[in-house]
């Protein structure tokens, strides 16, 4: 195993950067490989492209006869493209994408063979739903699934297969994926958000929630990452001890770009412009060989969907040059792990920012108005928003003293705290002429200027304002961005109606005007919202202190966390919104439970293997070494031999404790796996994993590590961290 280690650094030192050419400017190739209304237009006939765009804006249903043309001019665009496949392209439970491709080709019999691709097969497919995860809602010796065209969201070639992108149901009607929750709940948060806006301008007719998704990744060579079983079968490292160089000095944090990691970024970012992802940012993030890429916001569903495409094409670029990109959210100990911040707001079809101030006291309060509203849902439903970005990786990363702690917390800033605490002593009811004044001249009227100087972040919370988005910070470097959004457009609708609610009622029973009624409501929201505010630092003890005090969650790992998706509250504002329906919920809970014993379960059976047949047979090796050594001063020195061997037996009986700690630890830890896999019910089996398992790991590591401290380095068979981390 040492001989492959040595054989990956030799040939990663060897590597050198692809030539990567471009020739022509990025908007020239922006979606070139998507059937985008450029294409449409050139495509398909006008009663074609009315409907797909009414499809898109309206909502409206595509008739069968009408997607027949459509699906012609799709094929044929395909066609011309070098597509010689086409894809139902979905996401399913497993948090990856899949897809089943079939050929155009169609025999005719007599030798002949047309290209086909009928309204029928662009519309609706078939996969096999056996396998994938579905909670219960289907048995096994059911595969009947389908997958349903999803307008909204254009297809693209990616090879030579045309990619239709899909929600995916089971036989009975139940989502079975990420999309098809996430489509109902844009769908419920446009409606309740219209509702408010009319307060502001009966003009809105539409509102869509935007998406910002920074990905961080790291990027391994290829070679050392396969010479590491830990990597291959669970995207990080179960030991390893810390390089002497790590981040400490803060060097590779926005420093310039390696080159062969600047060549894979611009291969990246050429494919990007094909498939019309808008990346525009990419930097050295503060670990190690870790790196980020972020697009420019769009249409949440879309952006979901070219995040989740992203991660897939990540991969395979990466293959040709050489790396392997590890998206887990804790790949190294000691360096910070990765993250992907999901950067949400609302905005109007009259083109208004609902999240932004504006330049008069009306739209300012529009913009309090959404902004408080959010506030308050987070405040009701922070524990399902930490449920919603729970996994056994992203437990690792979750209040590490690199992210925002497992308690979710709202950050908005000093000098919007100020405006806060202004419209908090609102008059009770009707207001006085010159509260009316002070309030638009001095409170709402000021927060454009207020927010010129109202930048600062705070990096410890969740979920922070900064200036026209929110930013939920929580979110793990490897999720579908589809489970956190579902979430939070879900919680803000169910705000919204309860405003709307609350603020007509107030109109018709109180007689007050419609400002006075909104700050009236704006001022309750903000009394019953502050135990959600945070300004300091999330990480520290007294925080965590506080945070009890205030009646905050603090579900530090997912088995914890989950159980807030199967409450009551919980099935209910779902299934009032229309996004899902108590089987629905209870199936994605099961599922993520399950995923969640399965990852600790391969965790548990990786780490055993390569301590017991990797490093417990090294340490052994190296152990005979040293035993050949003193053997060799007895026969020289005779009964001397003790003084001149002493180190070398203390390194002897050092190692033997080492070895009998990591043997005594893996047959505990293999004892408790049985123990647990034994449990039927569910919640005790993760709560086992996590809590009777998963602690033995960090022993296993503690005395692995040692040993990679202690035996010599042309022995050890594992790559180590610094060759992981700094070789570029």
């Amino acid at each position: 195993m040492s001989t492959l280690r040595f054989h990956a650094i030799k040939e990663s030192l060897t590597r050198k950067p692809l030539e990567i050419k471009e020739t022509e400017r990025r908007s020239e190739i922006f979606g070139a490989n998507v059937f985008n209304e450029v294409s449409m237009r050139q495509y398909l006939t006008k009663e074609a492209y009315m409907s797909v765009m009414d499809a898109i804006n309206k909502g409206t249903k595509i008739d069968r006869v009408v997607a027949d043309h459509i699906s012609t001019g799709m094929k044929e665009w395909a066609i011309s493209k070098g597509a010689t496949h086409y894809t139902h392209w979905f996401q399913p439970l497993t948090g990856t994408t899949a897809e089943k491709h079939d050929a155009f080709f169609e025999p005719l019999g007599g030798g002949q063979a047309i290209e086909k691709f009928g309204g029928g097969q662009l519309v609706q497919q078939e996969p096999d739903a056996s396998s994938f995860p579905n909670g219960g809602i289907r048995n096994t010796f059911e595969a009947r699934g389908y997958t349903a065209w999803d307008p909204t969201s254009p297809a693209f070639i990616y090879g030579t297969t045309l990619c239709i992108p899909t929600v995916f149901v089971a036989y009975t009607g139940e989502a079975l994926d990420y999309k098809t929750p996430l489509l109902r709940a844009l769908q419920a948060v446009d409606n309740a958000a219209v509702d408010v806006c009319k307060y502001f301008d009966k003009n809105v007719k539409k509102v869509n929630a935007s998406l910002g998704w920074e990905q961080e990744y790291f990027l391994i060579d290829s070679g050392l990452a396969a010479s590491r079983p830990d990597i291959v079968l669970t995207g990080r490292t179960l030991l390893g001890h810390s390089s002497a160089k790590g981040q400490q000095l803060d060097d590779h944090y926005f420093g310039t770009i390696p080159n062969r990691a600047m060549a894979y970024m611009r291969d990246l970012e050429h494919e990007c412009m094909l498939l019309g992802i808008p990346v525009k940012t990419r930097h050295n993030e503060v670990a190690p060989n870790q790196f980020e890429l972020a697009p420019i916001y769009d249409e949440a569903n879309l952006a979901v969907d070219h995040n989740s495409l992203l991660m897939d094409v990540m991969g395979k670029i990466a293959e040709r040059h050489n790396f392997k990109v590890l998206l887990h959210e804790k790949p190294f100990a000691g360096v910070n792990g990765s993250g992907k911040h999901n950067n949400w707001s609302l905005g109007t079809d009259t083109g208004v920012n609902l999240l932004s101030p504006g330049k008069t006291p009306m739209s300012n309060l529009q913009f309090l108005t959404f902004f408080i509203n959010t506030i308050k849902a987070v405040n009701d439903n922070e524990e399902l928003l930490r449920a919603a970005i729970a996994s056994a990786s992203n437990d690792h990363r979750l209040g590490a003293n690199e992210a925002p702690p497992a308690i979710i917390s709202v950050f908005i800033g000093e000098q919007l705290t100020k405006v806060l605490s202004e419209l908090e002593n609102v008059t009770d009811g009707k207001l006085s002429p010159e509260e009316k004044t002070d309030l638009k001249l001095n409170v709402v009227g000021k927060i454009p200027e207020i927010l010129l100087d109202n930048t600062d972040r705070n990096r410890t919370s969740s979920f922070a304002f900064t200036g026209n988005k929110f930013e939920f910070r929580a979110v793990g470097s490897k999720a579908n961005c589809a489970n956190p959004m579902t979430t939070l457009n879900a919680i803000m609708a169910k705000q919204l109606i309860e405003f709307k609610k609350e603020v007509d009622a107030l109109i018709d029973k109180k007689n007050l005007k419609k400002d006075e009624a909104v700050f009236n409501i704006l001022r309750e929201y903000i009394k019953k919202s502050k135990n959600i505010l945070f300004e300091g630092n999330g990480y520290s003890d007294e925080w965590e202190k506080e945070a009890k005090k205030r009646g905050l969650s603090n579900n530090k790992t997912t088995p914890e966390a989950l159980k807030a998706k199967v409450t009551k509250k919980a099935i209910d504002l779902f299934e009032e919104l229309g996004i899902m329906n108590k089987v629905e919920s209870e199936a994605r809970y099961e599922i993520e439970m399950e995923e969640y014993i399965m990852r600790i379960q391969i965790e548990g059976r990786v780490l055993g293997d390569i301590a017991r047949n990797h490093v417990v047979p090294t340490a052994v090796r190296y152990q005979n070494i040293l035993i050949d050594n003193v053997k060799g001063l007895k026969e020289i020195y005779g009964t001397n031999y003790k003084k001149l061997a002493q180190e070398q037996l203390n390194l002897i009986e050092e190692i033997s404790g080492h070895i009998a700690s990591i043997n005594s630890n893996v047959t505990k830890m293999t004892e408790e796996r049985k123990t647990s896999n034994k449990m039927e019910d569910i919640e005790k089996k993760a709560h086992a994993y996590c809590n009777k398992v998963k602690p033995i790991f960090d022993d296993i590591r503690y005395h692995c590590d040692k040993l990679e401290l202690l035996v010599d380095d042309e022995l050890w068979p594992l790559t180590k961290y610094r060759e992981l981390l700094f070789t570029k």
